[in-house]
């Protein structure tokens, strides 16, 4: 069975952005993807979780179009700049995109609200079973809160506890959350996911979930932080549906990207 991508969830004043925006065939076609019919079921959050405190993790923001409707997760990684999956870096128009941060709950008006200055986008990146799922936004202005630290090679001990966290759906098909929600999962071995997953690739991916389910990143969670206390060791990227027994969340391996990470994250000056 294909891979079910955790795409980004686009929606606008009600309706889904995917008729007024050419979103990739990756991105479009999945079982677990947003239902089409506007208002059935019409977002995300962290499958098994609770809710989760920005006191522990400032790193962790999100995504929003230009109506300021969550449809990915992020990380800061610089003052500057915060890194994200490849395919919510594709799925809109850099002109449309806003980094929130410091808002843990959607509803409030708190933290800071930054457009997008420059994306870059891993060369590799084709779609997200293929790998290279990453890119960087860089913000107009400053985030003024903590980034997180990026991993290194020996980050992965199978049977880690790592935290994964985002605004995603509460289960495949659920509706979007208000507030940041996060759940701890072990990590993978390699074996175990290629094992569920044919197309998985341990030079640019890691896996990370239960063998009977029930604890996930999901629709929405797409580019957020999993994270082994303050270290980024993942980005979310894709899965068969969201928290199925055998089927752990696939993650962007970031010790593979750290060093492209840490370059483009750098200030620089913007026209």
């Amino acid at each position: 069975m294909p891979a079910k991508f955790r795409r980004p969830v686009l929606l606008a004043a009600g309706a889904l952005l995917a008729t007024a925006v050419a979103v990739p065939a990756w991105a479009a076609g999945s079982a677990s993807a947003a239902p089409s019919t506007p208002g059935a079921h019409a977002q995300p959050r962290i499958v098994g979780g609770s809710e989760s405190s920005l006191a522990d993790h400032p790193y962790a923001v999100y995504l929003t179009d230009q109506n300021g409707s969550q449809f990915c997760g992020a990380v800061i990684v610089s003052q500057t700049a915060v890194a994200t999956a490849a395919h919510c870096a594709k799925a809109l128009p850099s002109s449309s995109v806003r980094v929130v941060a410091g808002r843990q709950d959607k509803r409030t008006d708190d933290g800071v609200e930054l457009a997008v200055a420059r994306v870059w986008v891993d060369p590799d990146f084709r779609d997200p079973t293929k790998g290279a799922d990453v890119a960087v936004l860089t913000v107009r202005g400053r985030l003024p809160y903590r980034p997180a630290k990026l991993a290194d090679q020996a980050a992965y001990p199978d049977g880690t506890q790592a935290t994964v966290l985002g605004w995603g759906r509460l289960s495949e098909g659920g509706q979007r959350s208000d507030v940041l929600r996060s759940v701890d999962v072990p990590l993978v071995s390699d074996s175990a996911c290629k094992t569920a997953y044919d197309s998985y690739d341990a030079s640019s991916m890691v896996c990370a979930g239960y063998p009977e389910g029930g604890k996930d990143a999901c629709q929405g969670d797409s580019g957020g932080p999993l994270v082994i206390g303050d270290t980024l060791v993942g980005i979310v990227s894709f899965g068969d549906g969201c928290a199925k027994a055998g089927k752990p969340g696939v993650y962007t391996r970031v010790s593979t990207y750290a060093a492209d990470i840490e370059a483009q994250s750098q200030p620089r000056l913007l026209g």
